[in-house]
């Protein structure tokens, strides 16, 4: 029998020239005996500690060159072009996407391919962002050299003021000169962090000041969780014939018509100007049949005040009525004029309950 799991190591099949051995040669590789526990996670607390030490210098370090780099992109009027190689080149990516849902148009520009026609994406109205830890990247020699040729912005993000990044910024955005969280020092880890922190912070700033509101955020987002929590009431809601809806002056019998036609399990009641002034439901009808007969006026047994959202409510707003009030439906309204219904099963028809 093999040895028994452990929590410290990991099955592994071996294989052997007569093919794949059976489940007793299981052998068991991982953290190797003897290992200090205690030191694997003290070293993994230290590298983030020495990772959240450089964003904090870098926010302390934050000043006119920041300010310099937001302008420059709210001001563009085309597109951002972010590159980097390696390391860098996977951080680039990221802000590019993060700037593009956030208002301010950007995508990645991989520096080899742009040395074989992809520099043909940068246009005489965008900006390029440049990342280079050391600013001395070769991949993105000719890129460099495209951009001061057709005077195109750049702005630099580097640890190096001397680098050939540096001398060919329009605008230099400084990193702190801080050591690796790799134990060797080699590896890109705190570097990386403070880059990516500091493209969100360029973003975000940009958001602020373009007022980017949640709806257009939306607009960019349709899909996945986010976006499903991001819908409004007017994207899904019921409109037009499928309203139900009476006049208060009809017969109880004419709104359980109404209510059986449209499924909704209620009825909105209408004044003679065709505001909302009222609700009948399914529940009011089983409290009252004891009571009234099909010839009696709906305007006596609807409930009044019923509750209303706008049709720019989000979902979130209406299944926040919906848990409160105990309901299951609710008419979006403009000035008390219902021009929508919206139903819990529609909330769990585009996947937001």
């Amino acid at each position: 029998m093999p040895p028994s799991y452990n929590g410290n190591y990991f099955p592994l099949r071996k294989s052997n020239a007569e093919g794949v051995e059976g489940i007793d040669a299981l052998q068991l590789v991982g953290l190797p005996d003897g290992a200090n526990h205690a030191n694997i996670i003290q070293l993994a607390k230290q590298a983030l500690k020495n990772e959240a030490e450089g964003i904090i210098r870098l926010q302390e370090e934050l000043g006119s060159d920041f300010l310099k780099a937001v302008n420059m992109i709210l001001l563009c009027q085309a597109k951002v072009i972010v590159t980097g190689i390696g390391k860098s080149g996977i951080i680039a990516r990221k802000i590019a996407s993060t700037l593009s849902s956030t208002g301010s148009p950007s995508i990645f520009l991989h520096p080899a391919e742009a040395s074989h026609g992809d520099l043909g994406m940068i246009g005489d109205k965008d900006v390029v962002m440049a990342i280079s830890k050391s600013g001395e990247a070769p991949e993105l020699g000719n890129v460099l050299h495209y951009c001061r040729r057709f005077r195109i912005p750049v702005i630099a993000i580097t640890v190096s003021s001397d680098s050939t990044l540096a001398q060919y910024a329009d605008c230099l955005l400084l990193l702190p000169d801080i050591k690796e969280a790799c134990p060797l020092g080699l590896a890109p880890t705190t570097s990386t962090i403070m880059t990516l922190a500091l493209g969100d912070a360029i973003a975000i700033a940009c958001l602020n000041v373009r007022d980017f509101k949640a709806a257009k955020f939306h607009e960019y987002h349709p899909g996945g969780k986010l976006g499903q929590k991001l819908i409004r009431v007017k994207d899904i809601m019921h409109t037009g014939q499928h309203l139900p809806l009476v006049l208060s002056c009809e017969k109880l019998s004419d709104a359980i018509l109404e209510m059986t036609r449209a499924r909704f399990g209620c009825v909105g009641i209408l004044d003679q100007k065709k505001k909302l002034i009222g609700i009948f439901t399914d529940g009011d009808l089983r409290r009252h049949l004891s009571v009234c007969d099909m010839s009696s006026p709906i305007i006596n047994l609807m409930s009044t005040a019923p509750q209303r959202v706008s049709p720019d409510a989000f979902l979130s707003d209406v299944a926040y009525l919906f848990t409160e009030k105990k309901i299951p439906s609710v008419f979006a309204c403009i000035e008390d004029d219902p021009v929508g219904i919206i139903h819990v099963h529609d909330l769990l028809q585009v996947g937001y309950l």
